[in-house]
């Protein structure tokens, strides 16, 4: 795979290489294999929200800032969960198997952004976005239409503090722990 990728590098065909969904040992090995060939890993794609924080407390986060590589949190609004749009009164529609999170708890988490948002003139969403931003990574949030894209920039041009970031550490989920934990770190 390196050789593939790192072929499409020097051939102009790229500038910049990613992988997606790459434990902290996967990350790893495919940024020394690419090194070797001359070529920056440029991004890990990942699942990582208030609502899937194992990236984070997995070591997944510390391996990409040791080694330069910028992660893409997928998935960064848990599908619509962490905007306040849903609730345990007003569940996700259809069959959105994201979590394995009831709403009840999911609503504690919203409930916390909301206290933060309040604080700063912010969405509850906005604030889950900055959230991830504080992490290091890159939120890349989904949009169906203008007014969701407008709501997403909202996150930009601004920063959580200390004190809020770690008021979110309290109420974020890990998401699946056991196995998704061993996922991250050892892959």
């Amino acid at each position: 795979l390196a050789d593939a990728l790192s072929t499409a590098v020097h051939a102009g065909l790229t500038r910049a290489v990613g992988v997606s969904n790459y434990s902290a040992k996967e990350t790893r090995s495919i940024h020394a294999e690419l090194a070797k060939r001359d070529v920056a890993l440029a991004t890990n794609q990942i699942e990582f929200s208030l609502l899937r924080r194992v990236p984070e407390t997995g070591g997944l986060l510390a391996t990409c800032a040791e080694l330069g590589v910028v992660p893409l949190a997928y998935s960064p609004l848990g599908q619509g969960r962490l905007t306040g749009k849903y609730s345990a009164k007003n569940p996700p529609p259809g069959k959105r198997g994201f979590s394995a999170h009831p709403m009840e708890t999911v609503d504690q988490v919203v409930a916390e952004l909301r206290r933060i948002g309040e604080a700063h003139q912010r969405t509850p969403g906005q604030v889950a976005l900055n959230w991830i931003m504080a992490k290091g990574a890159v939120p890349i949030p989904g949009a169906k239409n203008e007014a969701q894209a407008l709501e997403n920039a909202g996150a930009m041009g601004w920063e959580l503090g200390a004190d809020d970031v770690a008021a979110l550490d309290r109420v974020a989920l890990p998401g699946i722990r056991s196995l998704a934990n061993r996922f991250w770190q050892h892959g």
